[in-house]
C-alpha cells in the first residue's frame, strides 16, 4: 500500500474534476469569509491511498488494477462515502466526490465525513469470481485506514449490496471480529438495513416533493426525464411512476427511450436487466443521451456520472427544476446558464443525500445490533430531507444566492466550525 500526497495523477482529465471542485469550496469561503486555516485545511483531502490489486483472472493469467480511497474530512465523524468499479475511474475523481461527501453529510446533519473509492476496471467485461477476488484484495490493501470507527464504505457505481458483503466478510476475518458498521448498503441478511436500496432516489423524491408546490405542481402534473437508468435512476422512475406521475424518458450509457404518453418503467427495467441497454426497448422512441437532456418537461433527473450538464448543453435544458441524482452531474459554467434560464436547481450535496443518511441509519443500526422497520427508515429519512432543503431554501433566501451556493454554505460553515471548535493537533 501507498499513501499518496494530493496531488492528482496526470492521467488526461484526472484533476479537472477536483479542481472544479477546490473551486467550488473557495468560492463558497469567499462567500463565507473564511480564514486562511480553514482554507489551507478544508480546501485538501486529508489522505489519498493508490494501490494495485493483483488477480488472479479465471484464464490464470494474473492482472494487476489500480484502485484509490481518498478522505477528505473526519472533523464531524468517521469517513464515509461509497467505493465505484469504473474504467475511466481516476485519483482526482475520487477525491473531488470525497470533498463533495464532506458537505453533503453536513448539509443533512449526519456526523460523518467525506470519503471515496474506486477502483480502475471494467466489471461489465469481468465475471464474479473475478470481481470478488478484485474486491477482497482492493479491501486488504485498504485494512490500515478503513474501519466502524474510522472510514465506511459503501455502493457507488458498478457496486451493489453483495460487493459490499465481500469487504464485510474479508474484513471481519483479517481482524478476527465481526463488525456490522464497517460497510454500509449490506445484504439485510448481513445487517443492511431496509429501505437502503432506494434511499438515494427516495430522498431526491423527497426534496422533488419540496420544490414542486413553488411551481404549482405535484407528481401526476409534471413529467420526469431521468438520465441514468442504474439503482438511482430506476427507483426514481419507479416513484414518480408511483405516485401518479409521467415518466417521459429514460437512459443509459448507449442511449435512451422516450415515450410522450409515459414509460412503462417496470417494462423498461425488464428489459434492461435482461440486455443490459435500453436500445431495442419497444415502449419508445430511441434517442439518444444528448437529446434527453433537451426534452421539454417539469423535472430533469440527471442520475448518472459526472459532466453531463455542461456549457455546450445547458442553454437546451428545458425543464423546471433539476434534480441532481448523480453526484456533480452539471459543471459550473452550466449551473450559471441554469440560473440565469430561471432554472431551479436542487444540488447533489441535498437531492442525493438520501443514500448516505439511510447509510447512517445503517450503521447506527449495526453498531447497536438494533435494528428498524422500513416504515421507520422512510419515516426519518423524509423527515432529515424535509429539514435539509427547508435549511438550505432559508439560507438561500437570506443571502439571496442559488440552492447549491446556499448548500455548500451549509455544509461549508458547519466542518469549518467543527474544525475551529475541536482545534489542531499538535
Amino acid at each position: 500500500m501507498a499513501v499518496t500526497d494530493n496531488t492528482p495523477s496526470r492521467r488526461s482529465g484526472t484533476s479537472v474534476f477536483w479542481n472544479r471542485a477546490r473551486a467550488q469550496f473557495h468560492a463558497t469561503a469567499d462567500l463565507l469569509d473564511l480564514d486562511e486555516s480553514c482554507r489551507e485545511v478544508l480546501g485538501n483531502c486529508r489522505r489519498v491511498v493508490s494501490v494495485h490489486c493483483p488477480v488472479r483472472m479465471e484464464n490464470g493469467i494474473i492482472r494487476s488494477f489500480r484502485g484509490y480511497r481518498a478522505q477528505h474530512s473526519n472533523h464531524r465523524g468517521p469517513f464515509k462515502g461509497g467505493i465505484r468499479y469504473h474504467p475511466e475511474a481516476t485519483q482526482g475523481e475520487v477525491m473531488a466526490l470525497a470533498m463533495l461527501m464532506t458537505w453533503k453529510c453536513a448539509v443533512v446533519n449526519v456526523p460523518f465525513g467525506g470519503g471515496k473509492g474506486g477502483i480502475v476496471c471494467d466489471p461489465q467485461q469481468m465475471k464474479p469470481p473475478e470481481i470478488e477476488r478484485l474486491t477482497r484484495r482492493y479491501t486488504k490493501e485498504l485494512l490500515p485506514v478503513i474501519g466502524p470507527e474510522t472510514d465506511i464504505p459503501a455502493p457507488d457505481v458498478n457496486t451493489n449490496a453483495q460487493v459490499m458483503a465481500w469487504i464485510h466478510d474479508t474484513y471481519a476475518v483479517e481482524v478476527g471480529s465481526t463488525s456490522l458498521g464497517v460497510v454500509t448498503g449490506k445484504p439485510a441478511s448481513l445487517g443492511g438495513s431496509v429501505g437502503r436500496q432506494d434511499a438515494t432516489s427516495r430522498g431526491c423524491f423527497f426534496t422533488c416533493l419540496k420544490a414542486l408546490p413553488m411551481f404549482g405542481l405535484t407528481p401526476d402534473k409534471a413529467r420526469l426525464v431521468v438520465q441514468g437508468f442504474g439503482n438511482a435512476g430506476y427507483h426514481m422512475c419507479r416513484l414518480w411512476s408511483e405516485a401518479g406521475g409521467k415518466v417521459l424518458a429514460v437512459s443509459s450509457s448507449r442511449g435512451g427511450v422516450y415515450n410522450k404518453d409515459g414509460l412503462d418503467v417496470e417494462a423498461a427495467k425488464r428489459h434492461y436487466t435482461e440486455h443490459g441497454d435500453l436500445l431495442a426497448f419497444k415502449g419508445g422512441d430511441q434517442i439518444t443521451n444528448a437529446e434527453l437532456l433537451t426534452l421539454e418537461c417539469e423535472v430533469l433527473c440527471p442520475a448518472a456520472l459526472e459532466g453531463a450538464i455542461k456549457e455546450e448543453n445547458a442553454d437546451t435544458v428545458r425543464t423546471r427544476i433539476v434534480a441532481e441524482a448523480a453526484n456533480g452531474p452539471t459543471t459550473a459554467e452550466a449551473d450559471a446558464i441554469l440560473q440565469d434560464k430561471g432554472i431551479f436547481v436542487i444540488p447533489d450535496i441535498l437531492a442525493n443525500a438520501g443514500g448516505v443518511s439511510v447509510s447512517y441509519f445503517e450503521w447506527v443500526q449495526g453498531i447497536t445490533n438494533f435494528f428498524w422497520k422500513q416504515a421507520d427508515v422512510h419515516e426519518r429519512l423524509k423527515e432529515i430531507m424535509d429539514e435539509a432543503f427547508d435549511g438550505v431554501y432559508e439560507e438561500s433566501k437570506r443571502r439571496g444566492v442559488s440552492m447549491r451556493e446556499a448548500a455548500m454554505a451549509l455544509g461549508v460553515s458547519r466542518v469549518a466550525d467543527a474544525f475551529k471548535t475541536r482545534g489542531l493537533w499538535p
